[in-house]
């Protein structure tokens, strides 16, 4: 189960997070069937380690609920009590099915963690997935983590014990190299810059040529510069589709396609669907659903302040 929460809403790693909706899941608002703890890293860890994420579900369907993301540049680490692996980036829509009672407990790595965990470019692992335990640093997560989520999977304690395992472990890569804090860099400025709209954008900003920049995130990403600027954009459309009833040429304009044709084809080739067919979005005149938005609501100033405190952390180091 990949890449269900956006920085956006982490919570603080002491505090029980709660289950908003995100811009990269797109899920159902409706849909009451599991909840996901999030959980953000120790500062100090912030350029290894973007966030935790614990989904805990109980879907009484046979056929189950399929889950659909959008993923983020970023390699997983994913354990559950059956299978544990290490995700490489997903160019198209990651998809996951729940069913039965169960859990994950997930690692999403910073954009630079992924090569350095594989000792190779990320670019061998493109829309594919190996068995964690092949990843040296982290092969003993699977069996360690299975002991202490197996008694209650939605305890805090359980989480927190989970989380100083994996910081033990990632703790070995050492402090970020001038590469590694560029390319976190290089991703932060197109996912938080709506106003960067193009690769040449990206490279003047980093005083880079446009083939230093496609190697670099090759290598270091498994993916394309241009395919960083889509996606972002794709994450955009998805947030603004579902929170409220949007026209989809107006979505189109505000996020810098020539059209609403362009716009519908680059989330058609992403996802396999139309905008307007999207889980959770709604077409004008229809009502939002009012739990998903007292939910949002209830986002703490706390959380907020702690989120700054790790944005701001990244940026200095990059």
């Amino acid at each position: 189960m990949a890449g269900l929460e956006d920085s956006r809403q982490v919570r603080p790693s002491t505090a029980r997070a709660r289950d908003d909706i995100e811009r990269a899941h797109l899920r159902d608002p409706a849909d009451r069937t599991f909840e996901i703890y999030r959980y953000a890293p120790p500062e100090e860890l912030s350029c290894w380690i973007r966030r935790y994420w614990i989904p805990v579900w109980d879907v009484p369907e046979p056929a189950g609920r399929e889950q659909k993301v959008l993923q983020y540049p970023v390699t997983l680490a994913v354990v559950s009590s059956t299978y544990a692996h290490f995700i490489g980036p997903q160019r198209g829509l990651s998809t996951n099915v729940l069913a039965g009672r169960g859990w994950a407990f997930g690692v999403m790595l910073a954009p630079a963690a992924g090569a350095l965990l594989l000792g190779t470019s990320v670019s061998e692992l493109t829309d594919r997935r190996v068995p964690l335990e092949t990843i040296a640093a982290l092969a003993e997560l699977p069996d360690r983590l299975r002991q202490i989520m197996s008694e209650d999977p939605s305890a805090v304690a359980a989480h927190e014990a989970g989380r100083r395992l994996v910081e033990e472990r990632l703790r070995t890569l050492g402090d970020p190299d001038q590469e590694s804090r560029l390319v976190n860099a290089l991703v932060t400025a197109v996912e938080d810059d709506p106003g960067l709209t193009s690769v040449g954008q990206l490279c003047e900003r980093f005083g880079l040529t446009e083939r230093t920049v496609q190697r670099l995130t090759a290598r270091r990403l498994g993916l394309s510069p241009l395919w960083l600027i889509r996606r972002r954009r794709l994450h955009e459309a998805a947030e603004r589709l579902r929170e409220r009833p949007r026209n989809l040429a107006d979505v189109a304009a505000e996020l810098g396609y020539a059209d609403q044709a362009h716009f519908s084809r680059d989330f058609r080739t992403a996802t396999g669907m139309t905008p307007g067919s999207s889980p959770g979005c709604r077409p004008q005149g229809q009502r939002p659903d009012p739990t998903v938005r007292s939910r949002k609501a209830r986002i703490s100033a706390v959380t907020s302040s702690r989120l700054v405190s790790l944005s701001s952390s990244c940026r200095a180091s990059g």
